[in-house]
């Protein structure tokens, strides 16, 4: 199983607007789009991504608009060469400011998305800049989170931080790219639970072949949630221990067109 992080999906009210704000502020371009009667999805990127990157994935839902953030799933994370040089030229180029480099130490900061999904600014000297890092997801249970993604999709432990009210643990497959994007983590120590929401979508593993590795994945005790069967052998879902939703997809590298003709 490949295990690379090929996506992450979030919900947006405006897909107009949360395309241009990512277009103009994170200089990222539109790979390919899917358009259906209910629903329009747009993969977005830096315009030069490694085969190992991941790209985001923009989920517009006709007449509706997410109806809760929740606060299972975290943030999603873009590289860049200084955080207090990308953080001002994002000031100056209009977003809000929410938690400049100074209130987090000087090492990281956050901006929001139109939609208020959660952006953090992490410095990296590798990876074309504002290409995704990594994607934070809050989990109950640090011990069985760490154990479906190396178990389950053969990822490694990458990094850790502990603080004193909680931990962040990062996973990629063992031998990936320093470009290709991580799983972050958090568990707070205060036993606290999650609420889901809707505005917060899946993430997304590439996988060699999608019928091998769904059958892998259920001898691995998987949750059999939509086999690739349901979704027309074109991709499939599986859950994790908390409940946030795994794509599975067939996919060598992000190079449109991406979806079939």
């Amino acid at each position: 199983m490949a295990g690379t992080l090929d996506h992450v999906m979030m919900r947006v009210a405006d897909l107009d607007a949360s395309l241009d704000w990512y277009g103009t502020h994170l200089d990222y371009e539109e790979k390919d789009r899917w358009a259906a009667d209910e629903f329009t999805i747009v993969y977005l990127g830096p315009e030069d991504m490694h085969d190992e990157g991941a790209m985001l994935e923009l989920t517009y839902n006709h007449g509706s608009e997410p109806a809760e953030m929740g606060d299972a799933w975290g943030h999603i994370a873009v590289r860049v060469e200084d955080v207090d040089e990308a953080y001002e030229e994002l000031m100056d180029g209009g977003v809000e400011d929410y938690r400049d480099p100074d209130s987090c130490g000087g090492d990281y900061a956050f901006v929001k998305d139109p939609d208020g999904h959660e952006v953090e600014l992490v410095e990296r000297d590798h990876g074309t800049r504002w290409s995704l890092d990594h994607t934070m997801i809050r989990v109950e249970d640090a011990d069985a989170a760490l154990g479906f993604w190396t178990r389950k999709f053969e990822h490694v432990p990458t990094g850790r931080w502990e603080s004193d009210t909680f931990a962040n643990y990062f996973t990629k497959p063992k031998g990936a790219a320093p470009e290709a994007m991580a799983v972050e983590l958090t568990y707070n120590y205060d036993g606290r639970s999650y609420e889901m929401g809707d505005a917060w979508g899946h993430l997304c593993v590439r996988v060699d072949d999608l019928h091998d590795d769904w059958a892998q994945l259920m001898e691995r005790e998987a949750e059999d949630y939509r086999d690739p069967g349901s979704c027309d052998d074109r991709y499939a879902f599986t859950k994790d221990q908390d409940g946030h939703e795994i794509e599975l997809l067939e996919r060598e590298r992000p190079t449109p067109p991406l979806f079939p003709e």
